[in-house]
């Protein structure tokens, strides 16, 4: 629950602190006297949006702390877990503002992003504004009130989750099936530029050894007289050769070691010279008979050759690199050929996951609908009590196929007959204002039963409410505060009274300058304070004796 304000320097605050306890706590004071400001300074420590015009007139910064008892709030105690910002059983959220619009927030002491700052504040506490009548009359906000109360959260996050994996899908769908014509024209582009190619079908070593073929062809005569040439000099030579001149020099060798042994090795080196001679002479003898002057083979590499070359140069590669150039040319028009197997399996994975999204809103729909009937019979009895004694009141839940959202595919209009024979409309069109913010005020008591945050404000709902049923108000109102903490800022006396606890705003103009203070009333200030709420400016003695009564009343 909130136990502590401080606000500082905000709007025509100069300086407030208060101590706020458990049950229903009523703020009043006179009119124009800023009954509202300090839940809307409270707002900014929730990440209400924060505006320059906030600080105080002459002053720097606007500083607000909100202290709240976190007890028995196991949600805010996890989420504060989660984000290592939990420090005792307390929870401290403090919101700084410039006087140039900047702002600062923090939580127990460590500053954090806007976003925590919502995120924590909607676990701690609930606003209800004097615009919630307003509201009523918004099928969306129909709809999250009902969410609200049905307390299905695991439903929707299901719901959302199912929603966006669909609409992924369909989107990525939607866009394959776009690109389907410029495929086909890409399809085509490319199986006109690889037509040749196939034609070609040229292997993936090819060209390396075909220009290695089209080179020893071109010199073939030039190798075979210069193999031949080389042939006679170390092996075949009539005159002289290498091998018989190292044959000669062998035997002499031979015949020297026999003379000096220092000369042993020399023969031996010799001797493998020789086989080294005879084994070059068998290869160059063997690839001269390789060498085959063939007027159609050099036709054909040749005709080969010159045509890898031009399809190079037609397709901007180097020539070594032409195959895997067609290589990668099939890959594209393999993965555009396979776009009707893709968009096929595409159109059944969008189909697949919008009937679990369905399936999913067909669960949440069910939830919605027995919730419904609970708050159909609780808002009308309420309605009742208020002094709408033939009013029904129904929550109408339309499930449409047709039009899905992240929130599943139901409609929800609030119809209400406010008078017997009259037929079941939606409340915009059949209440008045003060019906109007009857059932506001009946819907908002019943849905903040189910809310899980310990802390309630309601800022000026019971506009437009008076007499008996500002009493019944009252009752309502104190009876929430008996299980959760409940603060109510009214002008009506019959709900002030109901408050176990009651703040007053004044306003005060010190050196050309206004400020508001506000504080506690004990029991003689809370019977004045109601007296002037019941009389005005004159206060009589019946007036008094009415005050009082409210007070014991209550």
């Amino acid at each position: 629950m909130l136990s502590h304000l401080s606000v500082n320097n905000f709007a025509i605050v100069k300086s407030l602190q208060l101590e706020l306890s458990k049950g229903m706590t009523t703020i009043t004071g006179e009119t124009g006297a800023g009954k509202s400001i300090a839940i809307d300074a409270l707002s900014l420590c929730l990440g209400g949006r924060a505006e320059a015009s906030s600080v105080r007139i002459g002053e720097d910064k606007t500083d607000v702390t909100a202290a709240f008892a976190l007890d028995e709030n196991i949600n805010a105690t996890r989420w504060l877990e989660d984000n290592d910002l939990l420090d005792g059983n307390d929870c401290i959220l403090r919101r700084t503002i410039n006087k140039d619009g900047r702002s600062r927030a923090f939580i127990n002491g460590s500053p954090v992003p806007l976003s925590q700052m919502k995120s924590l504040g909607q676990l701690l506490i609930n606003i209800h504004g004097q615009h919630a009548h307003h509201q009523l009359m918004k099928s969306e906000y129909q709809l999250a009130l009902l969410d609200q109360y049905a307390g299905h959260a695991s439903l929707l996050h299901n719901v959302r989750q199912h929603y966006q994996s669909w609409r992924t899908a369909d989107i990525a769908l939607k866009q394959l099936t776009e690109n389907s014509a410029s495929n086909l024209a890409q399809l085509q582009l490319l199986e006109y530029q690889i037509k040749e190619l196939n034609e070609l079908a040229i292997g993936e070593n090819e060209f390396p050894e075909l220009e290695q073929e089209h080179k020893r062809l071109n010199n073939s005569g030039e190798l075979a007289l210069s193999c031949q040439q080389t042939i006679d000099i170390i092996y075949e030579g009539d005159d002289v050769n290498a091998l018989a001149l190292l044959q000669t020099a062998s035997s002499k060798l031979q015949q020297l070691a026999e003379l000096d042994s220092n000369l042993n090795n020399l023969p031996t080196m010799l001797e493998e010279a020789i086989i080294q001679v005879e084994e070059a002479n068998s290869e160059l003898r063997n690839y001269l008979d390789t060498i085959d002057v063939n007027p159609e083979r050099m036709s054909f590499v040749e005709e080969r050759f010159s045509k890898i070359m031009s399809l190079a140069r037609k397709h901007h590669v180097l020539p070594e690199d032409l195959y895997q150039h067609h290589q990668d040319l099939l890959a594209q028009i393999d993965a555009l050929d396979s776009s009707d197997e893709k968009l096929q399996a595409k159109e059944e994975d969008v189909l697949a996951k919008y009937q679990i999204f369905s399936r999913a809103s067909e669960k949440l729909n069910k939830s919605r609908n027995r919730y419904a009937k609970e708050l159909n019979k609780l808002i009308s009895q309420s309605m009742h009590e208020l002094s709408m004694e033939k009013a029904k009141f129904k929550i109408d839940i339309t499930f449409d196929a047709e039009h899905p959202t992240p929130l599943g595919m139901d409609s929800v209009v609030f119809l209400v007959s406010t008078n017997p024979g009259q037929p079941m409309q939606p409340i915009a069109k059949v209440a008045s204002g003060g019906e109007l913010s009857r059932m506001s005020l009946a819907i908002q008591v019943i849905t903040a039963q189910k809310v899980d945050t310990p802390s309630l404000i309601f800022d000026e709902v019971d506009v437009g409410i008076s007499g008996p049923t500002a009493a019944v108000v009252g009752q309502m109102l104190r009876k929430l505060g008996e299980s959760t903490q409940v603060l109510c800022v009214t002008h009506l006396p019959q709900v002030a009274g109901h408050g176990h606890q009651q703040l007053f705003v004044s306003k005060q103009t010190k050196n050309n300058k206004t400020e508001t203070s506000m504080y506690a009333l004990d029991q003689e200030q809370r019977i004045s304070e109601l007296a002037r709420l019941l009389g005005g400016s004159q206060i009589t003695d019946s007036t008094l004796a009415n005050a009082k009564d409210l007070l014991i009343a209550a």
